[in-house]
């Protein structure tokens, strides 16, 4: 699935409510730092009141029909954006150290799976980083994966890009089986029906080395996104689509805790980033919840 970054960008769209659950806020904004918490953000006196508003689930002819239409959703979104809607996230070696260190010497060559790459913007900031990596890129969107082979930094010796349903597609079909040191998964799980992420980490633990290293970031429960759909959007519990036909799961550390456990994965660290976005000409303060968290593979042990 294609992944929504954590950090705020510029909203890039003028379709009404496509930004709705996004990462996006809107410019000129003031980012607050990050915070580990190991709880939840709290609602404010207000909140609860909108998220009890949201009972309603849709029909389920419309949940089906958006499961089926999926592909086709995030196909469209990248028909309309190409490559300018997410700017390029030259933070994630800052976040996950095991980008750079899980390595047994330095001058060996670590395997990342990105799974969920969209158009490349982690990918190939990465590529440009480190010369001593090699990537295998998968999408749930074909349209993206060819926005990525156009880039010349995918060339075959560093990158192998590739169309894939994490929840059906067996990636052993394109990646050898126990072969890769690092799996990125930032912005993708929340895209996916939360019946079908136990599958989706399954597959990616079937091409993971023993010891090798998931790398997970996605939104948290009460994340002001998740506040901000209004009548209609709700799918399931924390579970939402945007108009553009996108879906967005929020996440408690529980749960992701529980659901990695059934895939065979332990956690290394499990918590939650919270973070403020003051939108000075609009006078609003944005809190913002994300969950950031690192599970490994069961096995003999990695230089991760």
């Amino acid at each position: 699935m294609s992944r929504r970054d954590g950090l705020p960008v510029e909203i890039k769209t003028t379709a009404p409510g496509v930004g709705v659950g996004l990462e996006e806020d809107i410019s000129p904004c003031v980012f607050g730092q990050n915070r580990a918490s190991s709880s939840c953000r709290g609602l404010t006196q207000e909140e609860p009141d909108t998220l009890s508003r949201e009972k309603a689930l849709v029909s389920d002819f419309k949940l089906m029909k958006l499961e089926r239409e999926a592909q086709k959703n995030w196909d469209l979104f990248y028909k309309r954006n190409t490559t300018n809607f997410f700017k390029d996230r030259h933070w994630t070696t800052r976040e996950f150290e095991e980008l750079s260190a899980c390595r047994e010497f330095e001058s060996q060559r670590l395997v990342l799976l990105e799974a969920g790459c969209g158009v490349g913007n982690c990918v190939f900031p990465l590529l440009e980083e480190d010369l001593n990596i090699f990537v295998y890129a998968c999408d749930f969107s074909p349209r993206a994966v060819e926005f990525v082979k156009l880039n010349p930094l995918c060339c075959p010796e560093r990158c192998h890009a590739f169309q894939c349903d994490l929840t059906k597609d067996d990636l052993r079909g394109n990646v050898p089986e126990g072969s890769v040191d690092v799996v990125t998964l930032i912005f993708v799980l929340s895209a996916v029906h939360p019946d079908k992420m136990k599958l989706a980490l399954q597959n990616i633990s079937g091409v993971l080395k023993p010891g090798g290293m998931v790398l997970f970031r996605d939104y948290g429960l009460n994340d002001h996104a998740m506040l901000r759909f209004k009548a209609g959007s709700k799918l399931g519990e924390n579970f939402y689509v945007r108009q553009d036909g996108t879906r967005s799961y929020f996440f408690s550390k529980e749960f992701l805790s529980e659901l990695f456990a059934d895939a065979g994965l332990q956690s290394v660290s499990n918590d939650y980033v919270l973070r403020e976005t003051v939108n000075k000409k609009e006078g609003l303060c944005v809190p913002r919840v994300f969950l950031q968290s690192k599970f490994t593979k069961p096995g003999q042990s990695q230089s991760c």
